[in-house]
């Protein structure tokens, strides 16, 4: 098991020379960096991911600058039925596109034809605005307002293979999500009633042109009423003397310094995902899943392809107390990235 150092104070992401500053390596409960990357052009990576889930409806959006193109889209998913809708547009050179440095803070926003998308972080909230004017089914309308509990801990970490190539990335689970989602005539609500909860994925950082990772996050309540957030990473963390593991219960994080074991098949990914830790009974969860959100763009020189499982989670997690936390069915996904970018 690796030692990871907890961050209390602000601090930047890289030095003068655009290489990884020593005082970021390391994890906090709170997102406190400035991710002042320079430097090293087609290699740096910033974005804001989102994902909304209830019990009738997924829906994520994406604003991502990767140096050669800015990347936004909205994706919304109807449980009962499979159908899914989508819209996004592609910048050259990420024209037009623009991330704020200090991580979890402004407005990020795009207005074009295809796709108005905003996601503006408040005091006490983030709000996800999207208007879509057309997707075959009419257009898609995003309202939701993801509230930030007082006192809620998430997982701020960055993962180092080197000083020239690193990645800092805040993932946030278990906050109550509300408004609305429509696309044409269909609509559906987001409230504490249809079990609606956010989860954020925000990226910053200077990245080898091979990787591939695992993903894994949910929200929901335990047998016995408990909060429960996952945050599972694997795969791109090995031998960094990092991880992307946590837990939080009733708002309180609990790092894990222990790289966890996922049993899957991504030629068969509908079949369970389970994830354990192997040196410990903190974790033995396991991933049903329901859909598959498969895509691959394979520009040749350029390849994402990614199995994004949505399914319902349940198992067993220890946090800091001790305590065990015994949950079924709890809503999340878990995937696979492989990439070449």
């Amino acid at each position: 098991m690796v030692s990871e150092r907890e961050i209390t104070l602000p601090v930047a992401l890289c030095d003068q020379r655009g290489r990884l500053s020593a005082d970021a390596r390391g994890w906090s409960r709170s997102p406190m960096l400035r991710a002042n990357l320079r430097h090293r052009w087609g290699r740096k990576k910033r974005w804001d991911y989102w994902c909304v889930i209830t019990d009738e409806v997924v829906v994520s959006l994406v604003y991502a600058d990767v140096d050669y193109a800015g990347l936004a889209s909205v994706w919304v998913m109807e449980h009962a039925t499979g159908r899914q809708w989508t819209a996004g547009m592609l910048s050259p050179f990420a024209r037009g596109f623009a991330l704020p440095d200090e991580v979890c803070t402004g407005t990020v926003a795009l207005r074009h034809k295809s796709l108005d998308l905003q996601i503006e972080e408040l005091p006490r909230a983030t709000r996800l605005v999207v208007s879509a004017p057309d997707t075959g089914d009419g257009a898609i309308q995003v309202d939701i307002t993801v509230d930030k509990p007082s006192g809620h801990e998430s997982l701020n970490v960055l993962i180092p293979w080197s000083n020239r190539t690193f990645q800092f990335t805040s993932k946030q689970n278990t906050r109550p999500a509300v408004g609305s989602v429509s696309v044409g005539s269909q609509s559906w609500t987001v409230d504490v009633a249809h079990d609606a909860w956010g989860v954020q994925d925000l990226g910053r950082g200077i990245w080898p042109y091979r990787n591939r990772w695992n993903w894994a996050a949910a929200s929901g309540r335990s047998t016995d009423g408990r909060i429960v957030g996952l945050q599972f990473g694997g795969k791109w963390t090995a031998g960094t003397g990092a991880t992307e593991n946590a837990l939080c219960i009733d708002g309180r994080l609990a790092k894990i310094s222990e790289e966890l074991e996922f049993t899957y098949s991504w030629d068969d990914p509908m079949q369970p995902w389970h994830v354990r830790t192997p040196g410990s009974n903190q974790v033995d969860v396991t991933l049903t899943p329901t859909f598959d959100r498969y895509d691959c763009t394979d520009l040749k020189v350029l390849k994402m392809e990614v199995h994004q499982c949505f399914g319902n989670w349940s198992g067993r997690i220890v946090g800091d107390d001790g305590v065990p936390v015994e949950f079924t069915g709890i809503r999340g996904f878990a995937e696979e990235a492989r990439n070449r970018w």
